[in-house]
């Protein structure tokens, strides 16, 4: 789609004399002036002025999604991977109500997004008119702000401070709320905002600077350090930065679910993922430290496990976040530092190099040696020559090998297969793992796919998901085809809801309660339905060359329908109210 410059002009600047225009077609100005690209969305009665003024312009692309939920996850994939902000367009009352699990899980993971809702005219608010509800009400909990526009003359404000607020500070969903007058009356239209000024919001970026002093003290007087990272050092773009200071202090360093890639994988100072089903040296490392660093992450209970088995070691923690809500809320903390990830370790850095301090020496190569014992006990080793069924971590593994020197992004669904792409794929770089932590949605895989590619259409997008997740949102294939976003779809058809089942058997004695699948779809049949490629894989020797056939079809959807070992589960694992240390190391330990 050609990008009209007068018209990206005419929308970012000041109309000195002003024109009379409709509130749709300001709206629309708006998201020109943001330089927003593409727009996710499902019309209805609610939003028509709204698309008939997207009618009449040629720089934004608009996709149809087959359901509102869909809508929001592409525009929260394409936030992922791009560190934009992502946009999504619904309609007033099951619209909106289908779109708040994506709003939901935008929020939870700290996502900037803009999400516009057509709402019924002014005057119909709360007499229950046709798919009325009360968006403002409903998204409360789960946005970062939310606005209802009463006038067409206050729309580019709202949507000014809209964006600001969405990727200012801890960045996350902003909900539009658009009554179906306000998109329809005329007012003057003098131009977008240049700058917001909003009382009442004023996130901190820099750091304290005593703060960031007395961390470096205790990083420096440290016998075994460790430095913790959650997806705030992605979202704050502070990877190098990360990096440069492991480099320095060489500290063993972890990820959470979130933070993946934002320390490369396959660099020996790092530990691998740590918490539910983290590895035995990140999670002995995190209980046994006397210093911990940790940097955008909130202590999840996914994470630490028990906080009252956490807190029984002694150990002095350091927390940078830019949200000051998030430090101290299930863990306390002995240095809090308020600020931006970026800002905060450029200053740490700078103080280190300043003072001449050097971490002791000889406690830290003691320390690296009781890290590689935990390391040697090869936590996530598994049956990998199996040459019967096909064991779910060897596609991760063959996938990755395949394209681990390839421009490859990853997305996943929640259960198993999302821990198994997890744990045995390397993530080296940072946005190339694209889930959903926080919230833990089922269905987003596809959709987050397809936003990305998108964004990015010369890169390879892969979906790894399940059958039981590939079916809450499978009516996306559709929207592929349409858009000619050619994803690969690596299901891990186990013909169980996986991660239900392996609770069942741990936690409930083997008593499966309505968590297997005898009603499943042909995958391979409903994908050329949809216009794709459908591949099933029954053996082992066979996954490769599908992988292999899939990466070949560059120009088409591939849906790859992996029949793996039904019995095979997620280990090590954490069981919900254990401490970080109680890990189940294999079926042994059942």
């Amino acid at each position: 789609m050609e990008i009209n410059k007068a018209e990206m002009a005419s929308a970012a600047s000041v109309a000195s004399s002003g024109q009379e225009l409709r509130g749709a077609e300001i709206l629309v100005k708006a998201l020109q002036a943001e330089n927003v690209e593409f727009v996710w969305g499902y019309p209805g009665g609610a939003v028509l002025h709204i698309y008939d003024a997207f009618y009449k312009q040629e720089t934004i692309q608009h996709v149809l999604v087959r359901h509102e939920q869909a809508a929001v996850h592409a525009a929260d994939g394409y936030a992922r991977a791009t560190g934009e902000v992502g946009v999504a367009l619904v309609t007033s009352g099951p619209g909106l109500t289908n779109a708040v699990t994506g709003i939901a899980t935008a929020y939870m993971d700290s996502i900037p997004m803009v999400i516009i809702s057509g709402q019924v005219p002014t005057a119909a608010i709360g007499l229950d008119a046709f798919q009325e509800c009360d968006t403002v009400g409903i998204t409360r909990p789960i946005v970062k702000h939310n606005f209802l526009v009463k006038d067409a003359k206050d729309m580019a404000e709202v949507m000014k401070k809209a964006f600001h607020i969405a990727r200012t500070g801890r960045p996350g969903p902003v909900v539009v709320d658009v009554p179906k007058d306000v998109s329809f009356n005329k007012t003057l239209y003098t131009g977008y905002p240049d700058k917001v000024e909003m009382r009442s919001y004023n996130p901190v970026r820099k750091g304290h600077g005593g703060q960031i002093r007395k961390a470096m003290q205790l990083l420096m007087s440290a016998k075994r350090p460790y430095i913790y990272t959650g997806g705030g050092v992605l979202l704050s773009n502070a990877s190098p930065e990360l990096r440069a200071l492991v480099d320095m202090l060489n500290f063993p360093v972890t990820n959470t679910l979130m933070g993946l890639g934002a320390f490369p994988a396959n660099d020996r100072r790092f530990l691998g993922m740590l918490g539910m089903h983290g590895t035995l040296e990140a999670n002995n490392a995190m209980q046994n430290c006397d210093v911990l660093l940790a940097i955008g992450a909130r202590f999840d209970d996914r994470v630490i496990g028990n906080p009252k088995h956490f807190a029984q070691n002694e150990r002095k923690i350091i927390h940078i976040d830019i949200d000051p809500s998030s430090i101290s809320k299930r863990v306390k903390v002995d240095v809090p530092i308020v600020g931006d990830v970026k800002d905060v370790l450029t200053e740490l850095m700078g103080m280190i190099r300043e003072s001449g301090l050097k971490p002791d020496g000889q406690a830290l190569a003691q320390w690296w040696e009781t890290v590689e014992g935990w390391r040697s006990r090869d936590c996530m080793k598994y049956d990998s020559q199996n040459s019967l069924v096909i064991k779910p971590q060897k596609v991760i593994e063959t996938l990755w090998d395949m394209t681990k020197d390839a421009d490859a992004y990853i997305t996943s669904d929640v259960g198993q297969h999302q821990m198994w792409a997890a744990q045995y794929y390397k993530f080296n770089e940072p946005r190339r793992w694209i889930n959903s932590g926080g919230l833990g949605t089922m269905g987003v895989g596809i959709p987050y796919a397809m936003g990305i590619k998108l964004a990015k259409p010369d890169s390879e997008v892969y979906c790894v998901t399940g059958e039981g997740s590939v079916q809450m949102c499978i009516q996306e294939l559709s929207t592929c085809l349409q858009y000619n976003t050619p994803i690969k779809i690596v299901a891990l058809n186990n013909g169980y809801l996986g991660m239900v089942r392996q609770w069942q058997e741990i936690d409930y004695s083997g008593r499966y309660s309505h968590s297997y699948m005898d009603a499943l779809p042909d995958f391979v049949k409903l994908a050329e339905a949809y216009g794709h490629v459908g591949i099933l894989v029954e053996k082992p020797e066979d996954v490769e060359p599908a992988l292999r056939e899939a990466r070949r079809l560059k120009d088409r959807t591939v849906f790859l329908d992996i029949r793996t070992d039904p019995t095979e589960n997620v280990f090590p694992m954490v069981q919900a109210g254990k401490g970080i240390t109680e890990m189940l190391m294999g079926a042994e330990d059942l």
